[in-house]
């Protein structure tokens, strides 16, 4: 994050982050940073690409905005990865980004189980994804070790899940807010067309003392009443405050082309004065080539090509972008 800010007024800056950047911010009364994004022709372009249906397409509009949220805070270069495996009807998400501002997506799922969702009106992300894990990597590099860690989906939101890894891996108190839509624009003269947006906002509260970071204890539950356990904790009335803001967030103000993340964060943080850093762009970028899909295929056995070949072609399209290339299986003897 670079170390120029700019405090937001309600003219806002200068020259605002506009669709398609991650934009850093630090709330200093409340001990808060964050980072908020819109997309806009990046998101788009992925999506239509793949023409998806529908919930399958929103559901992977939030995996990329908790993607991008996340990936850009890495202070180093390398990867994150965001990848979903369960037994709902979208059985799995992969959402890729390289630093400093590549990202790609894609996704698995079921045709006819999608299909009996939206019959059944269950389309919510908890109803698609079902149950099984979220995987969070960070790639450092051939060189360096990787970190991943891991959470159960149990029938929960990207959001919710997004709130148990931070609290349970990283134990940092974070609220998550994430939004898709199809927006319909009409500009004058020509048929309105459809486009995907999204918009996400990660707020983390991060004072210099440990022990104000300490989150409440979980609830006891059913435990005997003989048991001395310890008191369940009070939140930091700062840590309250800012949940609180971010719990009035509406979708709709994520969504919104005409609204941009400056304004939303003055809307929210005014009275206690809201900075911003440089904007972090992002692009609709796929990291696959030609030589490299080639070192791939000079991987497999001899006998594995042949199996692949048909009509005295290997075709290889990629599963992120949908490029297709062609080989001829003479050029790997």
């Amino acid at each position: 994050m670079s170390d120029e800010k700019q405090a937001v007024t309600e003219a806002g800056p200068l020259e605002l982050a506009g669709d398609d950047a991650v934009l850093p911010f630090a709330v200093e009364p409340l001990d808060v940073r964050g980072r908020v994004v819109y997309l806009g022709n990046t998101l788009d372009a992925i999506l239509q690409r793949h023409k998806y249906p529908e919930p399958v397409s929103r559901l992977l509009g939030e995996a990329i905005v908790l993607t991008a949220l996340l990936g850009t805070s890495l202070k180093f270069d390398g990867r994150f990865i965001l990848q979903t495996q369960t037994d709902g009807p979208v059985s799995m998400l992969v959402v890729d980004f390289e630093t400093p501002d590549r990202i790609r997506a894609c996704a698995q799922f079921k045709l006819e189980a999608v299909a009996e969702a939206v019959t059944a009106q269950r389309t919510s992300s908890a109803d698609l994804l079902g149950r099984g894990t979220l995987a969070m990597t960070i790639d450092q590099g051939q060189h360096m070790s990787r970190y991943q860690g891991v959470v159960a989906l149990d029938g929960g939101t990207l959001e919710d899940v997004a709130h148990r890894y931070f609290a349970q891996s990283e134990q940092i108190p974070t609220r998550v807010r994430l939004a898709v839509a199809e927006v319909l624009e009409r500009q004058p003269g020509e048929k309105p067309s459809q486009s995907w947006r999204a918009g996400g906002l990660i707020v983390q509260f991060l004072p210099e003392s440990p022990d104000r970071m300490r989150q409440p204890d979980l609830h006891p539950g059913d435990a005997p009443e003989d048991v001395d356990l310890p008191e369940v904790g009070d939140e930091d009335d700062a840590w309250v405050e800012a949940q609180a803001l971010v719990d009035t967030v509406k979708d709709v103000e994520l969504t919104d082309p005409g609204m941009a993340a400056e304004r939303i964060l003055f809307s929210l943080f005014h009275e206690r004065g809201v900075r911003v850093f440089d904007p972090q762009p992002l692009r609709d970028r796929c990291r696959c080539s030609r030589d490299r899909v080639s070192d791939m295929l000079r991987g497999f056995s001899a006998e594995d090509r042949d199996h692949m070949t048909v009509e005295n072609q290997i075709e290889v399209t990629c599963e992120f972008c949908n490029t297709t290339y062609h080989f001829d299986p003479a050029d790997f003897d």
